[in-house]
């Protein structure tokens, strides 16, 4: 296992090298351990070994690697939800005005991660035990807090004072812990590391962890959220052993929590004054959603919502119906699920989980026009919601209606220029209107979004194979930019080579 994790990394352990510019030149340096509270300053001299365009780089092969090794959820209404929650923090932290990507992953592991570049992955599983969107809220600030106060610098800082290859083991396994939620395949990278580098390493990040919780708080608190919900979260988790079969969740592994931590973040939020928090609808929604998803099969997703609402176990009810609606058209119970959706639209209109959970009960029972004139009749009250727009693009898609998916594809595109998705739907636009080459083009454009490369390159090539209506400007943009990108492949495996 860890050999294979070894390989999927081996280019993020190369290139931190690569950046680290005559990294054994710190070979034999002691490391300073930071200071556990005091803020580093702007300056820091992680800097000197890895620069903000490094980092970016650095993000972009970390996320290639996770989309490779773990489920992305794409679902537009789960990505937009946890992407407009990291933002509310991320206002209030020290990165106000960089861009972050937060991303839901499909798994029933607890725990969350900061990987470089301001990539920030949750668990479905950690959502899932949360009992308040303040709960998922204080774990997204935490990890913020890792991105902002560069602990990932530091710790290539620290390791920069090490032999090379000491370094590339312990910043591979840090990596490599973070994004399997294996911290045990993590530090199993490091095991011919020696042995007091190691331990300097663990403890580096305790201190870390502690310093992510002190300015989590205050970004918190500053969003609007309950300052109290770190504290009050990772103490339930440390009383939850006995709910994983695996033992304690894997946060508590990959962020150690003592008691001397919890108490520290309870004395920090109690300098806050107390008042009721209330949680956004959408997060009991998601969460539900979610829920769904976990269950081996329908039945059993079923069967869970229907002795939930009996005995009254949910946080809140009416996400519980939805949740129980969706389970019912997974399990091909249309026509309950359609009774309950049309209730819940009765009290909401307009919420998107409810007209996009209708509409697809319509597509599911063949009643496709009654599933594009719900979508475009909300689409046009609001058209900047990106989930509706998705929807109804691809029902536009399925109803043969390419020339007006185009349109309202073009119009999202104007909020999202480099989105992959709403280039993969342009070009089956394009390809039911017998436009191969531009279609073939638009999906290497999909793949250049998504740090896929090789894949983008290859289809530029269909895409010159494929021109065949004699258009010179078509030809030369595909041509220029298949160019381009074989030159970019080319110093991208010129780095992964060294």
């Amino acid at each position: 296992m860890a050999k294979r994790l070894y390989s999927q990394f081996r280019f993020l352990a190369a290139l931190l090298l690569t950046l680290g510019g005559g990294l054994g030149a710190f070979a034999g340096e002691p490391a300073q351990a930071p200071d556990p509270i005091r803020l580093p300053d702007l300056g820091s001299p992680s800097d000197k070994y890895l620069t903000p365009a490094d980092e970016v780089r650095l993000g972009k092969a970390f996320m290639r690697n996770i989309r490779t090794s773990q489920h992305v959820i794409t679902d537009p209404l789960i990505a937009q939800y946890i992407q407009n929650l990291g933002n509310r923090l991320l206002k209030h932290s020290e990165a106000a005005a960089q861009p972050f990507d937060f991303f839901v992953i499909e798994s029933p592991t607890v725990n969350a991660f900061a990987g470089p570049g301001g990539h920030i992955g949750v668990f479905s599983g950690l959502i899932l035990t949360t009992q308040s969107e303040s709960e998922l809220a204080s774990v997204i600030a935490h990890e913020i807090a890792h991105v902002t106060q560069k602990h990932l610098l530091r710790a290539f800082d620290a390791a920069s004072r090490m032999s090379a290859k000491t370094a590339a083991l312990i910043l591979a396994s840090i990596l490599v812990g973070a994004a399997t939620s294996s911290p045990d395949a993590g530090f199993a990278l490091a095991s011919s590391a020696q042995a007091s580098a190691l331990q300097q390493q663990i403890n580096f990040t305790r201190n870390d962890e502690q310093e992510a919780d002190t300015v989590g708080i205050r970004t918190l608190a500053s969003a609007g959220f309950d300052p109290r919900a770190m504290p009050t979260f990772f103490e339930r988790l440390t009383h939850a052993d006995r709910l994983y079969d695996s033992g304690i969740p894997e946060i508590l592994r990959t962020h150690p929590v003592t008691t001397n931590r919890i108490a520290d973040a309870l004395n920090r939020a109690a300098a806050y004054p107390y008042r009721q928090y209330t949680s956004d609808f959408r997060y009991y929604l998601v969460r539900e959603a979610l829920r769904v998803r976990q269950f081996a099969s329908p039945k059993s997703a079923v069967e869970y919502f229907e002795k939930s609402l009996k005995e009254g176990r949910y946080l809140n009810k009416e996400a519980q119906r939805y949740g129980y609606a969706l389970a019912l058209t997974e399990r091909h119970h249309y026509r309950r699920a359609g009774e309950i959706m049309d209730q819940l639209l009765k009290q909401r209109p307009q919420q998107a989980e409810y007209v996009l959970a209708r509409a697809r009960i319509y597509q599911q029972t063949e009643q496709p026009e009654l599933a594009l004139r719900l979508l475009e009749t909300n689409y046009l009250v609001t058209p900047d919601s990106y989930p509706l727009s998705v929807a109804y693009i691809e029902a536009l898609l399925q109803s043969g209606r390419a020339d007006r998916a185009k349109e309202i594809i073009n119009q999202a595109r104007s909020l999202r220029p480099n989105d992959p998705r709403l280039f993969r739907l342009l070009g089956k636009a394009e390809e039911q209107l017998g436009n191969s080459a531009e279609s073939h083009r638009l999906l290497a454009e999909a793949y250049v979004a998504d740090g896929r490369l090789n894949e983008a390159v290859e289809q530029l090539k269909i895409a010159v194979k494929n021109d065949d209506k004699g258009d010179f400007y078509l030809s030369s943009r595909i041509e220029s930019r298949l160019k381009e990108l074989k030159r970019r492949l080319a110093r991208q495996e010129e780095k992964e080579s060294h």
